[in-house]
């Protein structure tokens, strides 16, 4: 494969862009405010600030969704399961971290990973190439801050019809806040359990009637209930929008979001004497990892008319993530017996641990020009998106641990009731594992909402993408490539005999591209053997989604069916190394429903429950698991969170997440106990002030959310923000 130059990003009118507001924002912080209204100049329209300008009763998205379609529409209109949350409702309890705010939500299970984010939607992983921002891929090993973030779309299920490969359990996008001539500035300060404190500014001025610029800043601190274990975030995002009133619009974004963290990559819990403290942590005082991600954002559309339009986005994502710590951990029996398989070890009564070193950095560019229409063929209607899409991803992971460098490794030993670490590391060696990676893909895709009738609309689209992957080991001087192409189809049905209820049935198809083994990643080893099929997996669901009490209340259930099929292996590698066969496949099958927004005068819910069976179906090399259910997936999970929200100033709210016991392994013999975590807040609004106490784990629950990492104890945070 002959690789191709890395195009620069058109960014120049960004740049200019920035420029021009932070000349604005320069002149305006030395004039004062009337230097954006000269005489003579049109005052700008008196902004009426509402009691939910930053924390909305009602959680329901306003306007449509755009994740599943890329078309802003109704989500009674749209034949798969999207579910929708409001960042600012978790940010009351202090969560910044994405999984954690996931936490809850129907068919999700998240899991504890300090390298990255540990999702898994309908029982296949998300966290590696399924997680989004602003409808683009945002790729790369790293932790995504929730900073400045809006709303999560999460849609379920096949995705491929629009953004091409992944995993199949769906996708999970950040919509950022950006710079709207409807939105307010605010500023906001929070203080709680563990030295946890922090800052937002968030600024949003109209220049003139056709220019809006925002600016978004945060900062964090705080120490974990563990000890020796703290994070700092900061975040910057600048944005401008011009609209000239007249169909021209141009949006210009630049994201910046630093983690830092000293990580806590505990051992299993058996792998610790029982009577260990769970906030006892093993990390040594020189470890860290820092995530950083950057992301320019150019969006420039027009409309011809009432009904067409035309849409240019252009994104680079760059994630890097660097990394240098000790993680997993065996305890030496005093008897000199590990704790964990009775294995002989020589240091009785201590734990030993692994040591790791990464530095890895992701560099996504993407275009994407899509056009919309509405139009009529007779009396069916036609919503119409035609689009392209162009992306190269670069992938740079440099590695070595203390398995493949000994020179790495520390010595000594710790106690595990008293973990105090005598000397510190020793300086990394050179990196074992050099590897470049690159993915370029190109797709068309089309889709059509047709109205049938008042009452019948179908939902149809396909995509076909061609790909070239390439990897090249550094160290061995060895590269391969590995190309192909797909075609992913849609196909959903509504019928709305009433306008409050639609109910829809639709089938979708995923694929995972070189056998779905490593997402842009081609083995170069000696041995090393391609299978050119993609991995596919495919959803039929039906459902139905209603508004009640007069459209304050909205529900939405489903029932799915999601297979990953095609998944291979070698079965005599040695005597024939290039025959691949069908290892088997796995389904997942659940029912999920949710409920969001006003039960009564001054009362609001929002929750949802799911229950899920993901098992093998079908395994040649280990017959014995056929019928077996996923490891580390939960059967049940949910939340219900009711808020009280009077007239008078004082507002309240109390919920519940639970999540139901896990096998630990595929053969099904251990089991993880599930939790049940109670939470609240109690607050106090008088625009433009607001107050709010809220405490985490209200009844102090003990509870394990991953085989490493025990939930945290019970933990306040008192927050206040002020709007203009």
């Amino acid at each position: 494969m002959r690789y191709r130059s890395f195009i620069t990003p058109p960014f120049g009118q960004v740049a200019a862009g920035f420029a021009a507001m932070a000349s604005v924002w320069a002149a305006h912080a030395q004039q004062g405010p009337d230097a954006l209204h000269p005489a003579g100049a049109r005052a700008l329209d008196t902004v009426t600030v509402t009691a939910d300008a930053l924390d909305p009763d009602d959680a329901r998205p306003r306007g449509g969704v755009s994740t599943a379609t890329k078309t802003a529409l109704p989500l009674k209109d749209i034949p798969q399961t999207v579910d929708v949350i409001e960042v600012s409702k978790f940010k009351t309890y202090g969560i910044n971290d994405l999984s954690v705010m996931l936490d809850g939500t129907p068919g999700i299970d998240t899991t504890y990973d300090t390298r990255g984010d540990g999702i898994t939607i309908r029982g296949f992983d998300a966290s590696s190439g399924d997680i989004y921002r602003d409808g683009v891929r945002a790729g790369g090993q790293i932790r995504r801050s929730t900073a400045n973030v809006e709303r999560i779309e999460i849609l379920k299920g096949p995705a491929s019809v629009l953004y091409g490969r992944g995993s199949g359990g769906g996708i999970v996008n950040l919509v950022s806040k950006q710079a709207s001539f409807d939105a307010v500035s605010s500023i906001g300060l929070r203080a709680g359990s563990w030295n946890n404190r922090g800052a937002t500014i968030d600024l949003n001025r109209e220049i003139n009637p056709n220019t809006v610029v925002r600016l978004t800043l945060d900062r964090e601190q705080a120490d974990s209930f563990r000890s020796g274990i703290r994070n700092e975030n900061t975040m910057v995002s600048p944005s401008i929008l011009y609209d000239n009133h007249r169909g021209l619009r141009w949006l210009g974004q630049y994201t910046q979001d630093t983690v830092w963290r000293r990580p806590d990559r505990a051992p299993a819990y058996d792998s610790l004497p029982a009577d260990v403290s769970i906030r006892t942590a093993y990390a040594h005082p020189d470890d860290f990892i820092e995530d950083r991600m950057k992301m320019w954002r150019s969006v420039l559309s027009y409309d011809f008319t009432s009904d067409w339009s035309l849409k240019w986005t252009s994104v680079l994502h760059e994630a890097s993530q660097d990394f240098d710590h000790l993680y997993g951990g065996s305890y030496c029996r005093p008897n000199g017996t590990l704790l964990s398989n009775g294995r002989r070890c020589t240091t009785p009564g201590r734990m030993t641990f692994t040591r790791a070193w990464q530095q890895t950095d992701n560099r996504t560019f993407t275009n994407a020009l899509d056009l919309t229409g509405k139009f009529k063929t007779g009396a069916i209607t036609h919503d119409l998106l035609l689009g392209l899409e162009l992306a190269t991803e670069k992938r740079n992971p440099s590695l070595s641990t203390s398995i493949t460098d000994p020179a790495m490794a520390y010595t000594a030993s710790v106690d595990p009731y008293n973990p105090v670490w005598g000397v510190p590391k020793l300086p990394h060696g050179p990196a074992r594992t050099v590897n470049q990676h690159r993915a370029e893909s190109r797709a068309l895709y089309v889709q059509d909402l047709i109205g049938l009738s008042e009452q019948w609309k179908l939902l149809v689209g396909a995509r076909q993408e061609s790909f070239d992957f390439a990897s090249r080991n550094v160290l061995i001087d060895k590269e391969r490539s590995y190309d192909g192409s797909h075609l992913s189809p849609r196909v959903g049905v509504v019928w709305q005999p009433v306008p409050a209820h639609s109910f829809y049935a639709s089938y979708s198809k995923n694929f995972s591209p070189y056998g779905g083994r490593g997402m842009i990643s081609v083995a170069v080893e000696d041995n090393a053997v391609y299978d050119e099929e993609p991995q596919v997996s495919r959803q039929f669901e039906i459902g139905t989604k209603s508004d009640w009490l007069g459209g304050r209340l909205s529900t939405q259930v489903s029932l799915y069916s999601l297979e990953l099929l095609n998944i291979r292996y070698r079965p005599d590698p040695d005597k024939d190394p290039f025959r691949w066969a069908v290892r088997g496949a796995e389904r997942s099958r659940g029912l999920e429903a949710s409920i969001t927004g006003r039960l009564a005068k001054s009362w609001y819910v929002r929750g949802g429950v799911g229950l899920q069976q993901a098992k093998v179906t079908q395994d040649f090399t280990t017959p014995a698991n056929v019928g077996k259910f996923k490891p580390n997936l939960a059967r049940k999970n949910g939340s219900v969170f009711v808020r009280y929200a009077p007239e008078s100033p004082w507002y309240g709210e109390l919920g519940v997440t639970y999540r139901g016991p896990i096998y630990n392994a595929i053969d099904n013999l251990s089991e993880r106990s599930g939790y049940t975590r109670w939470d609240a807040s109690v607050g106090w609004r008088a625009m433009p002030w607001t107050v709010t106490l809220a405490v985490t784990n209200l009844s102090d629950k003990r509870y394990w959310r991953a085989t490493s990492m025990p939930g945290a104890p019970r933990a306040v945070l008192l927050s206040g923000s002020y709007v203009f």
